[in-house]
């Protein structure tokens, strides 16, 4: 009971200390719904969404949705680096507090603060023209999936914030989750890209998430892209967990 009385505390701080900072706050929240805006308004006529016959807006929110999502989840990384290196792990070191809660309290409110996003950039879709068809279980499903999506990431974000030795090098890791989705088959369809680039769209983890959120939202097929991307996002956890657990142990035991 005290392990998770430690957590939740943790998990207040680090959402206060988003609230403190407003310009991380509103580029973490507008940065997707202005490349949703973008692509639908300004590239969305010229592109075409290939067999899927969907209009584009309904083609790429699922993709929006990954962005938004990942790239506030893949700034947990920054967060754990400063404060590894900041000084504040001496002082939770001088606390009587379980060390896992640390990280998983950077975790856990990455949770919170990137399920809001995500729904900041869906209502923004729906006023954009967006119209879903998912039954209520499907919504259920696409809040696990996206809610497992963002966990995988920030438990990527940890690891990298604990392999790194500074706050810039941790930053990087945000640019990566953020441009993923555009090497894959959410913002155009893979079968239109050349040769090589079609393969990695096709084989890397982000496209059975964006099939998969995509199938649940538009009532589209959905193959076998589920399986996929819960075999993605699950072999992500069981890695980056226990790594990370490990990484964290070492560099606060000296």
């Amino acid at each position: 009971m005290n392990a998770v009385a430690d957590l939740r505390r943790l998990v207040v701080r680090d959402l206060r200390r988003e609230l403190r900072i407003p310009d991380s706050l509103i580029v973490n929240t507008a940065l997707p719904v202005i490349i949703m805006v973008l692509f639908v308004y300004v590239f969305g006529g010229a592109i075409s969404t290939g067999s899927s016959g969907l209009p584009y807006i309904d083609f790429v929110v699922p993709a929006v949705l990954l962005m938004s999502g990942g790239y506030g989840a893949a700034l947990t990384a920054v967060n754990i680096a400063d404060d590894m290196t900041g000084g504040m792990i001496d002082r939770f070191r001088t606390l009587p507090i379980s060390g896992w809660v640390v990280p998983a309290g950077h975790v856990v409110a990455s949770m919170v603060r990137n399920v809001a996003a995500c729904a900041i950039a869906l209502a923004a879709a729906l006023v954009m023209g967006f119209r879903p068809t998912a039954a209520p279980v499907e919504w259920l499903l696409v809040l696990a999936l996206i809610a497992g999506y963002i966990l995988a990431m920030s438990s990527l974000a940890v690891l990298w914030g604990l392999l790194v030795k500074s706050t810039q090098a941790a930053g990087a890791f945000s640019f990566v989750v953020l441009f993923l989705p555009y090497l894959s088959d959410g913002v155009v369809p893979a079968e239109t890209m050349p040769a090589v680039l079609r393969g990695f769209a096709e084989h890397q983890p982000v496209t059975p998430v964006v099939a998969t959120l995509r199938s649940l939202l538009l009532d589209q097929p959905m193959g076998s892209s589920g399986v996929l991307a819960a075999l993605w996002l699950g072999g992500a956890l069981l890695v980056s967990i226990p790594v990370a657990a490990l990484l964290f142990r070492r560099r606060t035991s000296s």
